[in-house]
């Protein structure tokens, strides 16, 4: 086996030499081969086989170039100086000293192919067929006869191995196969067989193949495409052995985008946890156990008014309600009203209001609400009620806060519908008289009660007298509304 240490010592060298990539055959397609082989001679004058102190050994060299999974192929070249002799007489001696050196391109049917052994698995056994040229370049006697001779043959070659994988770039192998070049005489009998293998030798090799090349890595990360299933990962973005970027907290959120990395939490919010499911993560939210919203900061706001339950005082508010900061609804003129009901937002500050928060009206124009009374089926104020309704002109002119409400009534005598159509004209009667004056008809709203409001019993001509009559209420009016004014409790 000395003959073998210096083509292993050159090809431990080389394996020193060679960079650590992280790509498989099927990445590095290319590769190189470099042995040392153990020869064993059959022929005419004996049999060395399986004999290892007759051997002889010589180097060898082979191309290779992965094709799948499960076949390569292989340019293999190997040199040898094989011997023999056979005892004789001294004057006629029979031996040789036959250089061979041999060439084939094979196909190497690798076992390793995925069905029963991983491509990448340590030990991979393969078969080889390699037929190929053998050339030989023999001196000897036979008997005493020089039979001196160079010349070549095609060679059948085939062999078992198993290749130890060592890393991601280098195997040791170990084959053992035959060689039979046809009608080849390597030791100069010239006594033939009727076949065509005569002669023919054995080889045992160890060596190492070495990948080369550089495997396809379009993202940059040490992953090669072919087993990227993150083939777009941005640069420098660590990665495991599938080359998708690493999710420690197993959350479906990588790492580099994680906001939360030590804790699953959801893509969306990513990659931070939500306790209370309500979009807001915890880390942000002030009140992670109770679903909320997020113009909150994940806090609940039940009546909807935009404080937090946990600081709104008036946890109640109707929708829709102006609140302040409190939670509680507005009121901006200070009278106890909330503006959402305050018809008169704007009192000033210190007037006694009533319900709806406007200031009541003064007892002295309380006073100049006389009603106005008619003839039977007459709308025509009579001139008797003049004084009394230019003094509510009066008080309009000087209040333009006010308008006056006009309701008009009738008695019973006729039809329901007649008396409703005359209490509306009694009304629009007085009106006109107010607009005559001056005064805007939007602060003049006016409304018929027909009979239906009488205020006394229709059982004699008094009663029916008080009932044709046209009523007045002083009111705050306020621009824009229907109706003009508000009406007064």
């Amino acid at each position: 086996m000395k003959h073998l240490v210096t083509p292993v010592v050159l090809g431990l060298a080389l394996l020193a030499a060679t960079p650590r990539g992280h790509a498989q055959t099927a990445d590095k397609k290319w590769g190189i081969g470099l042995n040392g082989s153990a020869f064993q001679y059959k022929g005419n004058l004996g049999s060395n086989y399986w004999q290892l102190k007759d051997s002889q050994y010589g180097p060898g060299i082979s191309i290779n170039r992965y094709l799948s999974s499960g076949l390569d192929l292989g340019l293999h070249a190997n040199y040898v100086e094989l011997k023999g002799s056979r005892f004789t007489t001294v004057m006629a001696p029979t031996a040789f000293n036959t250089n061979v050196v041999n060439v084939n391109l094979g196909l190497k049917l690798k076992l390793n192919n995925g069905w029963a052994l991983k491509e990448d698995a340590v030990v991979q056994p393969y078969l080889l067929a390699a037929p190929g040229w053998t050339y030989t370049s023999r001196e000897g006697t036979f008997n005493g006869t020089r039979t001196d001779e160079d010349k070549s043959y095609f060679d059948l070659f085939g062999a078992a191995g198993i290749n130890f994988r060592l890393g991601e770039t280098v195997g040791l192998f170990i084959q053992t196969g035959q060689h039979i070049p046809l009608n080849a005489n390597l030791d100069g009998d010239p006594t033939r067989d009727d076949n065509k293998w005569d002669d023919r030798f054995l080889q045992h090799t160890v060596g190492l193949n070495i990948s080369l090349g550089k495997a396809k890595d379009t993202d940059g990360d040490g992953v090669p495409d072919r087993k990227d299933k993150c083939p777009n990962t941005p640069a420098g973005v660590a990665v495991d052995a599938n080359g998708c970027p690493l999710d420690g907290d197993k959350d479906g959120v990588a790492d580099y985008q994680d906001k939360c990395p030590t804790e699953a939490g959801k893509p969306e919010l990513q990659g931070c946890p939500d306790r209370d499911n309500d979009g807001v993560a915890d880390g942000e939210d002030d009140c992670p156990d109770q679903p909320g919203t997020a113009a909150l900061r994940g806090c609940p706001d039940a009546d909807g008014d935009g404080v937090a339950d946990k600081n709104d005082k008036c946890p109640d508010t109707p929708r829709g309600t102006q609140v302040d900061a409190n939670g509680c609804p507005l009121d901006s003129d200070g009278d106890g009203v909330p503006d959402a009901q305050d018809r008169c937002p704007n009192t000033p500050a210190g007037a006694k209001v009533n319900a709806l928060g406007c200031p009541e009206i003064p007892a002295e124009i309380r006073k100049l609400e006389q009603p106005v009374r008619f003839r039977t089926n007459s709308t025509q104020i009579l001139p008797s009620s003049y004084p009394a309704l230019d003094k509510m002109v009066q008080a309009l002119q000087q209040h333009p806060e006010y308008g006056l409400r006009i309701v008009g009534h009738a008695d019973s005598r006729g039809t329901e519908e007649y008396n409703q159509g005359l209490s509306e004209r009694r009304a629009a009667s007085a009106k006109q008289y107010f607009t005559g004056k001056g005064i805007d008809a939007a602060r003049i709203p006016t409304l018929g009660m027909g009979e239906s409001a009488p205020a006394a019993p229709n059982s004699n001509a008094a009663n029916m007298a008080k009932n044709r009559r046209v009523e007045f209420r002083f009111e705050f009016y306020i621009p824009g509304q229907e109706g003009g004014t508000t009406p007064q409790p």
